[in-house]
Parts: C-alpha cells; sequence; structure tokens
C-alpha cells in the first residue's frame, strides 16, 4: 500500500502526536486533522449509527479533509479512566469513530486505523483481539461501544460493496461525500476498517506516568508473589506498531492487539522507582481487590478505575498477540527507556538498595 497519503486525527494528543512524529520520522506524508467535539448519551449501537448518518456537515467536513488519502488513523478520543460523566466520553470514543468510519467510506479511503483500547476487555485473564468486552468503567463502556459500532459498520459496508451498493456509490441511498464536491467510490469498495487494541501506554508528559512512576518510586509499591506479564507498554512501540499495520500488505483482521513489549509487574515497577517492589502474599493481594471491587459497587462503582489499576500493578494480565507475532509486527521494545526516563523526571533518587 502506498505510504504517501495518510491522515492522522487527533495528532494533537498523547498518541496522535506520537503516530504523527513516527510517520514523518519515516518519511511518510500525512497531515494532521482536528477531530471535533461531540457528545451523546445513546448507548444502543444501531442508534448511535443512525446518529452518526445524521451528523451530515460533519461528515462533509470530514470528508474534505480525507480528499486523496488512504489511510486514516483515527487517534482521537477522550482518555479519562475516572471520568463518570458518559456524555462526553461516548461522543468522543463511540460516536464520533462512527461519524470517522462513514466520512472514509463515502470519501473512498481504502484503510481506517482506530485506536482503541484493551480497557474494554476489563480484568480478563489474557487480552486478546475477539470482539468480546468487559467493560467496567464509563470511559471502558464508551470505548467498547466504539468497537460494536466500528464492527457493526464493518460487516454493513463489507455486505452492501458484497451487493454492488456500498455507500457512496451512485448504486446506494448513502451519497457520496463531501456534498459540495463529492467524489467516486466504486459500486463495490469497502473502507478496510482495523482496530487497534492498545494496552496501558506510557510516554513523557502523560499524567498517567508521572503517577505510576510516583508510586513505583515509594513505599507503596508492589507486586504478587510470582513474576507476571505486564501490558504496560510505550508510545514509541504503538506509534511503530500503528505504522506497521498501517501499512501491511495483506488483509487485515478487524481488531488487533497492541503486542505485548517484553514488560513484567516487577520490571516495571524497578525502572520506574529504581527500587525492588515489596512482594505480597497473592492470596492476600486477590482478598484485597476482591473487597475493593466490592466497595466500589456499593458505591456506585465509583472505585472501579483505581481498583483496576492496584490490581493490574499486582497481578499484571497475559496477551495474546499471536496474529501480530506471526505477521512479524513486533515493534522495538522502549517501556524501559520510557518508565526510566519518567523516574529521572521526578527528581528523585533510586533506592540505595536497589543496584541495577
Amino acid at each position: 500500500m502506498s505510504s504517501s497519503s495518510w491522515k492522522v486525527i487527533g495528532a494533537s494528543g498523547f498518541v496522535g502526536s506520537s503516530i504523527l512524529a513516527r510517520l514523518r520520522a519515516e518519511g511518510i506524508d500525512a497531515d494532521p486533522i482536528e477531530a471535533p467535539r461531540l457528545a451523546t448519551h445513546t448507548t444502543n449501537v444501531q442508534q448511535l449509527v443512525k446518529e452518526a448518518r445524521n451528523l451530515e456537515s460533519i461528515i462533509d467536513n470530514l470528508a474534505d479533509s480525507f480528499a486523496g488519502a488512504e489511510v486514516i488513523v483515527n487517534a482521537s478520543g477522550l482518555a479519562a479512566p475516572s471520568q463518570q460523566d458518559a456524555a462526553p466520553l461516548i461522543g468522543a470514543n463511540a460516536l464520533l469513530p462512527a461519524v470517522i468510519a462513514i466520512a472514509a467510506q463515502r470519501t473512498g479511503v481504502k484503510r481506517l486505523i482506530h485506536m482503541s483500547s484493551a480497557a474494554v476487555q476489563g480484568n480478563t485473564k489474557t487480552l486478546d483481539a475477539s470482539p468480546r468486552t468487559d467493560p467496567f468503567s464509563e470511559y471502558s463502556f464508551s470505548k467498547a461501544l466504539g468497537e460494536e459500532a466500528l464492527l457493526y459498520l464493518r460487516a454493513f459496508i463489507q455486505e452492501t460493496a458484497a451487493a454492488g451498493v456500498a455507500p457512496g456509490s451512485e448504486q446506494s441511498q448513502f451519497p457520496a461525500a463531501p456534498a459540495a464536491a463529492p467524489v467516486q467510490v466504486s459500486a463495490h469498495h469497502a473502507l478496510e476498517l482495523c482496530i487497534i487494541r492498545a494496552t496501558s501506554v506510557m510516554g513523557r508528559g502523560r499524567r498517567t506516568t508521572e503517577a505510576f512512576a510516583k508510586i513505583a518510586s515509594s513505599p507503596l509499591a508492589s507486586v504478587a508473589s510470582g513474576d507476571r506479564k505486564s501490558p504496560i507498554t510505550s508510545n514509541y512501540a504503538l506509534a511503530e506498531f500503528t505504522v506497521m499495520i498501517g501499512q501491511f500488505q495483506g488483509e487485515l483482521p478487524p481488531i488487533v492487539l497492541q503486542p505485548w513489549e517484553g514488560a513484567t509487574t516487577s520490571s516495571v515497577l524497578m525502572d520506574a522507582g529504581r527500587r525492588f517492589p515489596l512482594r505480597l502474599p497473592a492470596a492476600l493481594c486477590k482478598v484485597a481487590v476482591s473487597t475493593g471491587y466490592a466497595v466500589s459497587r456499593a458505591c456506585g462503582d465509583r472505585f472501579q478505575a483505581p481498583v483496576r489499576r492496584v490490581e493490574l500493578m499486582w497481578f499484571g494480565q497475559d496477551q495474546d498477540d499471536s496474529w501480530t507475532r506471526a505477521n512479524s509486527l513486533v515493534p522495538t521494545s522502549r517501556v524501559s527507556e520510557v518508565l526510566r526516563d519518567a523516574h529521572t523526571a521526578l527528581g528523585k533518587k533510586q533506592d540505595k538498595k536497589y543496584s541495577k
């Protein structure tokens, strides 16, 4: 696939800026696109898609920005794991992705990459690329709803394209875009839509990274006995992986999981805290996590996100990234570098007992 026509929506954000920087570092022509702000309380996927189709002015504006593009990366969204207000979360993480997919199909774009989050699968034992989700917060629910909407649109686009009435074509009831200067879309054109489930992404300037480094540098740094895989990764690896997916020559699956970067529950704390974490009995940690979730449920799920963060610190999470590894789509690991930089930025010295 040609690498000359990329557009990055949300390029001013943490993930989007990393992707844009990676594209330009590789000599790939890419343009940033500002993401419109949307809000909705709609939680039914069919109604959400219907609402998206009715936003013709926004579809037109996006379609005008998509002119000549082959690959669109949607790195926009609202990354607010602790937020309780659903409307802006659903608007940014579910409604807007649906609008982007509609505009991309009706403009004849070849490939759309949507940045989602592994948080949609909650505390499942093993993260994977299946459509199964188990959200645990307003944020993870909004991301899961966004995935569901895109998978719904992907199936619809493929079905209509196979029948020769693809959206945007003359044979379809859904017109080409933008309305002022509609492009020509083949009756069999189907946008290739791929969702990337990013894991716990860390990087310079991100508040979650600073907060993690503070915990890792404190006596609170602890793990459940027995070292386990950690889903913590770097923004550099995610950006490199996104470019790999955009340039992939074969057919992409509907969902891909960001590959494991080699981090463990102990290694991430040692890198970010420059100290050995306390090792706690796994049984005790399980009881503490279960109690935390019970208290959160009694309080209207208001503590789900912080309890989940502690659970990840103690137990990590396994990852089934077999498709990416089978296709040699594994980026360079830089998670250790990012976490060590985060510790240095705090201005704290490493623990005297720590010699690595």
